[in-house]
């Protein structure tokens, strides 16, 4: 196992680091506003809070069609298949972090 990360950590540096995973965009989301000094806690924070805002756009969005504003309904689905999508990867993260930390939890000690 520890071969198999030395040499992970090899191909990596001769790619030239995994600095530039920071700047990759999941689905549905804008390239997060995160450095490559920044800490995993302050990471999830900024892409949370950009979803959260997303999320909040489409629902303020779909309220003001409801009401009758002046929108096209072309930008009130745009909005709403954005904020879709963007929970839809919200919702995988976080599976991936609870089976991350079951399997941990499973490990003996």
């Amino acid at each position: 196992m520890i071969q198999g990360l030395t040499a992970v950590e090899k191909s990596a540096s001769a790619v030239g680091g995994l600095d530039g995973f920071a700047k990759i965009a999941g689905p549905g989301m804008s390239p997060a506003t995160v450095n490559p000094e920044m800490s995993f806690g302050a990471a999830l924070t900024a892409a949370s809070e950009t979803a959260v805002g997303k999320l909040h756009n489409a629902e303020s969005m779909s309220l003001k069609a409801l009401q009758g504003a002046d929108l096209e309904t072309r930008e009130v689905v745009d909005a709403v298949m954005s904020a879709e999508q963007t929970l839809q990867a919200a919702v995988a993260i976080r599976d991936k972090i609870v089976s991350a930390y079951l399997e941990v939890s499973r490990m003996a000690i």
